[in-house]
């Protein structure tokens, strides 16, 4: 697997040094953005946002959830 990780690591490495210098600020904020919606938080955050939410009673009825999604 270490193989594959030098090969994105390398793909990478030469998207930054394509992208013009006034740029790599955004480009730096797109990837931070994207590491923290795919890492997942521990437990115990998850839980303590969950029971947050449950106390200032900010829930969705379970029948609502998936309104407006169109999945088959």
């Amino acid at each position: 697997m270490s193989a594959e990780i030098s090969i994105y690591e390398k793909q990478l490495i030469h998207e930054i040094k394509e992208t013009p210098y006034e740029y790599l600020p955004n480009l730096l904020k797109i990837v931070r953005l994207f590491r923290e919606s795919v890492e997942l938080k521990p437990a115990e955050a998850s839980f303590r946002q969950g029971w947050k939410e449950a106390i200032v009673n900010d829930i969705e009825p379970v029948s609502e959830l998936w309104d407006g999604i169109d999945a088959e």
